[in-house]
């Protein structure tokens, strides 16, 4: 079994500006759709039959989208969609006005909207043969952010991008999107790998492959170079918008022989660095110039995983190629970083900047009302019904999540008792070193807990 799990990527030119609204419109349909890769079909739940699905525009300045989003598959009630943004990413996202089909209160701040969250715990979800209107309005963003479902297994078929476009520059339209994908069961949906982990107990199955825009490129025991070309003219600059939608992964992205200019991460300019390498997280994104400036051959792009445990992973390839270069011609190589290349992340990150310009300052909170400390890791609990007697679960500071059978957003709005409880520790109740083997006692605690912040107060 494999699960669904996915990289994109954006190349971007420019066209004449369009005409510029107020409102942007959008209309969801969740549908199945057939997809071919690693020479298997499967059946993917999509929106609008896209995979990837629809990119919503929008300019600068306080734009509002509405989003129309219909669920008609009537195999169960876990087709949800929700514009939703990386969790631990700055977010300004302001919904100015929200309605529903189901029980929805009205969001308000400019990151507290219930529409950004898990289903059933921060937002309610789409229910088959319903409708969802989701208002919200872009503010103090530029550039390019990750939509995707919020629900189990749905993330890795039903996503797409948010691009905000400068307020006096030509808007943007993009290629096709990459992916990460692998192959599953022979069943319609992937839930199979959900499924499978919480019966066992055991961890999911990896990944079969990543993919760069759907394609996953040469792949054992398949005859199919399903492999993505991204075509260039000598002298030409490209816009590169990089989506890591593979939410389970960090990735590293590559060019043989190519800097890239780093210009903006998850919707905020950053002071323009060069990198030959580009590290992503979970949900990140990251907007590049490439210049097309190399000998005209066929050069490898390469994107493959960071991470500091041992398991198997795969690295997945495409081929960027200069215009008039011959079919016969050599692929030119490089070396990608090591699965645990730490130092190679740390320069990249240590990069970031702000502008911190008069037009676009770095307006930090001086008083902090709350210090936290979120150490997230993985834990095995014992389970009488589970391979081994025992479950692979995750954890934030040694908490597991119980999910209630009353939504956690319907109690607190309706003032119901006893659902949750607001002990969720601050930090870690017993420290360890985080940065070295685990603790011998892996066992972890449960609950649906919670920790109280005022909208009003400032935390780091």
């Amino acid at each position: 079994m494999g699960s669904w799990v996915q990289t994109l990527l954006f190349m971007s030119v420019l066209v004449p500006a369009l005409v510029e609204c107020r409102i942007r419109h959008y209309h969801f349909d969740v549908v199945l759709k057939n997809e071919t890769k690693l020479c298997s079909t499967k059946m993917i739940v999509t929106v609008n039959g896209k995979f990837p699905g629809t990119t919503l525009y929008a300019r600068e300045g306080h734009q509002s989208c509405s989003i129309q989003c219909y669920d008609p598959l009537a195999w169960g009630p876990d087709a949800r969609q929700n514009s939703d943004y990386p969790v631990g990413y700055a977010i300004n996202v302001q919904s100015d006005s929200s309605t529903s089909s189901v029980s929805d209160p009205p969001a308000s701040g400019p990151t507290a909207s219930n529409r950004l969250g898990p289903a059933y715990i921060t937002q309610c979800p789409v229910q088959p043969g319903q409708n969802f209107l989701y208002n919200f309005t872009l503010a103090g963003q530029r550039g390019t952010l990750l939509w995707h479902a919020h629900i189990s297994w749905l993330r890795s078929t039903m996503y797409g991008a948010i691009v905000t476009c400068l307020r006096k520059v030509s808007l943007t339209l993009f290629r096709n999107p990459i992916r990460k994908k692998s192959s599953g069961m022979v069943e319609s949906r992937t839930e199979a790998v959900v499924n499978q982990a919480t019966q066992t107990g055991l961890p999911p199955n990896i990944s079969d492959a990543h993919t760069i825009n759907g394609h996953p490129g040469p792949v054992p025991n398949c005859s199919s170079d399903d492999a993505y070309t991204l075509h260039v003219e000598t002298g030409k600059t490209y816009l590169l918008r990089v989506v890591n939608a593979a939410v389970n992964d960090e990735l590293f992205f590559k060019i043989a022989y190519h800097n890239l200019i780093v210009v903006e991460v998850d919707a905020a300019y950053t002071k323009p660095f060069k990198t030959d390498m580009l590290s992503l997280g979970p949900g990140q994104t990251t907007t590049a110039l490439l210049k097309a400036d190399q000998g005209i051959e066929k050069y490898l792009i390469a994107i493959s995983p960071f991470m500091d445990t041992i398991v198997a992973v795969e690295t997945r390839i495409g081929y960027l190629s200069y215009n008039r270069t011959l079919a016969c011609t050599p692929t030119t190589m490089f070396s990608i970083p090591y699965v645990n290349a730490t130092p190679v992340t740390t320069v990249f990150s240590n990069s970031l900047r702000s502008l911190n310009s008069k037009e676009y300052p770095a307006n930090l909170p001086l008083a902090i009302d709350h210090s936290l400390l979120f150490i997230i890791g993985a834990g095995i609990n014992p389970c009488a019904t589970c391979f081994n007697g025992s479950r692979a679960v995750a954890a934030i500071n040694n908490v597991s999540f119980v999910m209630p059978t009353t939504a956690i957003l319907q109690t607190h709005y309706y003032g119901i008792n006893g659902v949750f409880t607001d002990d969720f520790p601050g930090k870690p109740l017993t420290p360890f070193d985080y940065t070295r083997a685990p603790p011998s006692n892996l066992q972890t605690t449960k609950g649906t807990k919670i920790y109280k912040l005022s909208i009003t107060q400032q935390f780091n």
